[in-house]
């Protein structure tokens, strides 16, 4: 009876935690449709934007622009700090989504500092915030409020001072850790060089657009480049927010199908721990009739 009892607890327990699990798997699918439709809205601007500023880069003209321009190694008197910047959730239950990314963070940050660099983290996400300072390490910046809502006003936050700090040659590079979507189930974690803005190569055998500007390519560059270098931030916000809403969704539906088994484990279990109990039962009645009746 103690068995059937402990039996009847654990199964009411995993009862309860498959209804939790399936609803945060539901939640997570309804969030993921509309954080997919962000990811589909930004992509033909960043497209766009990477094929104007294509067409209008020379490298006449890339020597006069800070952004484009790559500074000499430490070693030969250039910037000797770089920018990594981290995004990851501000919430778990999502499998090993921020461990990845913090994973690929680390080897990137790694390889700068063998280059002769002192890097500068920049942590978005409570997760990745939360594993930099129980290691210790000092962060040059940190963002709670970011990555659950992304917004073009958090790009330009996160990137306005990073954007003047390189202008100024403080900084070698700023590289952006995050995670690629490429379909719910594929998400890897990515790192893009957001500066130097690498110009977009020019497909092959395409033709170079003749365009008449006004006003001229080096005006419009001005005022393009940083506008470019925030739409990277931003589409790497998007992504990361849709991507954690995937992982959230698989991770849940795996724990809903494992508690489904559990629990078919279990009620076997206790169905034939019943059936043997009654079986017994049966038989202590029918061995206590027959010695009545001899």
């Amino acid at each position: 009876m103690a068995k059937s009892k402990a039996l009847k607890g654990r199964i009411r327990s995993v009862t309860n935690t498959r209804k939790i699990t399936r609803t945060m798997e539901l939640v997570a699918t309804s969030k993921l449709k509309r954080a997919q439709e962000r990811v589909h809205a930004t992509r033909p601007y960043a497209e766009a934007l990477r094929g104007v500023i294509a067409d209008l880069v020379t490298p006449e003209l890339a020597e006069g622009f800070p952004l484009l321009r790559q500074p000499a190694p430490p070693a030969k008197g250039g910037p000797t700090r770089a920018a990594v910047i981290l995004l990851t959730s501000n919430r778990g239950l999502a499998g090993g989504f921020n461990a990845n990314l913090i994973k690929e963070a680390r080897r990137r940050m790694d390889a700068l500092e063998k280059a002769g660099y002192a890097v500068d983290l920049h942590a978005i996400g409570k997760k990745g915030v939360g594993f930099f300072k129980y290691l210790g390490r000092t962060m040059a910046g940190q963002r709670l409020d970011v990555t659950d809502h992304p917004t073009p006003d958090h790009a330009i936050e996160v990137m306005e001072p990073l954007i003047a700090a390189y202008a100024r040659g403080e900084l070698a590079s700023v590289d952006l850790v995050y995670a690629a979507f490429i379909s719910p189930l594929t998400t890897p974690p990515t790192t893009v060089r957001i500066l130097p803005v690498e110009p977009p190569a020019a497909r092959a055998g395409a033709t170079r657009a003749d365009y008449i500007l006004r006003p001229d390519a080096a005006q419009l560059l001005d005022r393009l480049l940083p506008l470019y270098v925030r739409n990277t931030m931003y589409r790497g916000l998007v992504e990361t927010s849709a991507a954690e809403h995937g992982a959230r969704r698989t991770a849940m539906k795996s724990a809903t199908d494992n508690a489904g088994e559990i629990l078919d484990l279990l009620k076997r279990t206790y169905n034939r721990q019943r059936q043997a109990a009654i079986t017994q039962e049966i038989a202590e009645i029918v061995g206590g009739a027959a010695a009545l009746q001899g």
